[in-house]
């Protein structure tokens, strides 16, 4: 039972410990507290996971008192102190349906948040699903006649490789959970979700509330060109042309495509592909690599620490995205940062990301993956102009400017006389 389980610590006040560093930031900000509830946070690797822990700790260091509501990573609850933010660590138990990601226990979890609520007094609830934690939080919240902002990191076809969900039923699969999302979600102040054409996909989906796109943002000062050589050496890769990918190594990214392409792409250049991160499919994309004959050119790296990664980037010539289920891809962002030319699949929100800093691809055209790939790799006059288009676009998503605008929200809707319609 999750009931409670935290009051062993004041939350909000653990002894000799401050919850945040008071640094520059609005002053309309200073004094706040903001409770983000979450079914995924770091140690979990995803982009709403990263999101969460961005969002947090940039409040905190602008000024806010940031607490954030989540599973525990190894299932015990508790209260710790990470980057300047109170994070409560629920009871969890393993998901079933996925390898390593662990869920909060139910019981007792309405009881648990809306104690929490009382004890750290947040003027504002930001969830980030609709799952277990995210719908418990805004119940709590209504309960107490808190604001709420949601913000949306789903698609279904997340999830169906981990539930083994059959082709045949995914559509019929996904409508209950559209129709899920749309029912806990309508009882949010505000709901954003990281570009417009997410938004949209919202609404195709039957969600009729205004949904505001506001970019999960990157840290420009941690993502820029570096020197190459050093990275490569860094991570014992061959000095040769290298295509990246970054991210989960599960079905949705559609990474065999890479794969495929591959032999293609040596017919007109001697190039490798770097895989970072863990997943379901690695064992299958090793196997295709040897039964095509490059596995001495597709290398995994494993997971590789937040620290690490804009080292990773800088070991590249291009970046690739084939995945088909992504509602901005942090990665891409990241990718063009560190001045990486984009090779990205005409799907979902990608196209959001390419205007001259690359070339979209249809998915399951692997030849025309090829091209693109093999068009970059032997030409450093197009390599520089895309990297140049691609540093630009990813300015326009400097993660300061999402913080600005999450603060201003939590300004609109924390005053003391606001009514707050959909409880």
């Amino acid at each position: 039972m999750n009931a409670f389980p935290l009051d062993a610590i004041p939350p909000s006040r653990l002894e000799g410990q401050a919850p945040h560093t008071p640094s520059p930031g609005p002053d309309a900000d200073r004094g706040r507290t903001i409770l983000i509830a979450t079914d995924t946070y770091p140690p979990d690797v995803n982009g709403a996971a990263y999101f969460s822990h961005r969002l947090a700790s940039g409040l905190a260091a602008r000024g806010a008192e940031v607490h954030v509501v989540c599973a525990s990573a190894d299932g015990r609850p508790r209260v710790e102190i990470r980057d300047a933010v109170v994070v409560h660590r629920l009871r969890s138990v393993p998901l079933l349906v996925h390898p390593t990601m662990r869920v909060s226990v139910p019981a007792g979890l309405g009881r648990t948040l809306s104690w929490l609520i009382g004890k750290v007094g947040p003027q504002v609830i930001h969830v980030q699903g609709h799952f277990v934690v995210g719908r418990a939080a805004i119940a709590a919240a209504r309960s107490a006649g808190l604001p709420v902002v949601a913000t949306n990191h789903f698609m279904p076809d997340n999830m169906f490789q981990f539930a083994h969900v059959p082709v045949r039923f995914r559509r019929g699969v996904g409508d209950l959970v559209w129709r899920d999302f749309s029912r806990v979600f309508a009882r949010a102040d505000r709901v954003t979700t990281p570009t417009r054409i997410a938004a949209e996909l919202l609404a195709a989906k039957g969600f009729t509330r205004e949904v505001e796109a506001i970019s999960c943002g990157i840290d420009l000062h941690r993502f820029q060109p570096q020197p190459q050589k050093w990275a490569r050496q860094r991570f014992a890769l061959d000095d040769r042309p290298t295509i990246l990918f970054v991210g989960r190594l599960d079905e949705e990214k559609r990474l065999d495509e890479l794969v495929w392409a591959l032999p293609h792409v040596l017919n007109h250049v001697d190039a490798q592909i770097v895989f970072v991160g863990t997943g379901g499919k690695k064992a299958a994309l090793e196997r295709l690599a040897a039964r095509l004959g490059v596995n001495g050119r597709v290398h995994f790296l494993g997971f590789v620490p937040d620290a690490a990664l804009p080292q990773v980037y800088s070991a590249a010539d291009v970046f690739a995205m084939p995945g088909v289920a992504e509602l901005q891809s942090i990665a891409t962002l990241e990718a063009m940062a560190s001045g990486l030319p984009v090779v990205a699949a005409r799907a979902m929100a990608l196209p959001h990301l390419v205007d001259g800093n690359g070339y979209l691809y249809r998915p399951g055209d692997v030849r025309e993956l090829a091209r693109h790939l093999a068009a970059i790799l032997t030409s450093a006059e197009l390599r520089n102009s895309m990297a140049q288009a691609g540093l630009a676009l990813a300015a326009t998503h400097d993660h300061r400017r999402s913080l600005a605008r999450f603060e201003e929200i939590y300004a609109e809707l924390y005053q003391p006389a606001a009514r707050h319609p959909h409880r």
